[in-house]
């Protein structure tokens, strides 16, 4: 889906981040590409739309000249993403954050999440994405977010970012509670800018609770500043990125 990586590649571009690449299978790469100049873009191997474990080796080259790595946005599911997607995970040395496609991949797995590198994780599930990997019911969650989300956060060692009303941002010791958006972020493509703009804070050096816990307060401001003008019901995902700006000039002035 390249609509997703396109919205987290802007969102990193609008965080701040210095140097951004795009991988993204071959059959998109050429939309990929002409949506911003000023990021790089590397085509990966695929099959039927989905990347291929072959890329494995494209995206490690990749990686050693970077500072941080967002996965998952417009992946897709197949088995062999979710190799893809587990050995990138175990292996890469640098900061993650790891959304939507990529929780996916594990799925039955949950226990690979539990990385043994040093580097952090920062795993971004919505509701339905959490109960999934922890095989329960989503209104079981819901019920206790928090403690559910300190549990997972210390079962897999990684920031976890609960997505949803007061989202709930955790490392098993830390914990808070974010206040800022609306009703707007409740739609297609709100958590892709989220994936990017953590990525783009992770790359600049930010500590990975901080960067969660920071990410989610400026998402859900510039949702915020959105809605002012435009209403949470028409409010429009491009439109969220537009306004970091605005959200960048409030914070920084405070």
């Amino acid at each position: 889906m390249s609509g997703a990586a396109r919205l987290s590649a802007l969102s990193a571009l609008r965080g701040g981040v210095g140097l951004l690449t795009v991988a993204t299978a071959e059959s998109v790469w050429g939309i990929v590409a002409a949506e911003n100049p000023a990021w790089m873009t590397l085509p990966l191997a695929e099959q039927d739309g989905c990347c291929r474990l072959q890329s494995l080796s494209v995206i490690e080259s990749a990686w050693e000249r970077k500072t941080a790595l967002a996965v998952g946005p417009g992946l897709g599911q197949t088995p062999e993403v979710a190799d893809l997607v587990k050995v990138c995970y175990s292996r890469c040395p640098l900061p993650l954050v790891l959304d939507a496609d990529g929780l996916n991949a594990f799925v039955g797995h949950v226990d690979q999440l539990a990385c043994a590198l040093e580097a952090p994780r920062v795993l971004t599930p919505h509701p339905g994405e959490l109960a999934r990997l922890l095989g329960i019911e989503v209104r079981e969650l819901q019920r206790d977010r928090e403690n559910v989300a300190v549990k997972f956060a210390r079962q897999t060692g990684a920031v976890v970012l609960l997505k949803g009303a007061q989202t709930v941002i955790t490392d098993g010791d830390r914990l808070a509670v974010n206040g800022t958006g609306n009703s707007g972020l409740a739609r297609g493509g709100a958590g892709d800018v989220l994936t990017g703009l953590i990525g783009a804070l992770l790359a600049q050096g930010m500590e990975a609770f901080s960067a969660a816990q920071f990410a989610a307060h400026f998402h859900g401001l510039a949702a915020d500043i959105v809605a002012t003008e435009k209403t949470a019901q028409a409010m429009l995902v491009t439109e969220l990125i537009d306004a970091f700006p605005a959200a960048w000039k409030r914070i920084l002035a405070s």
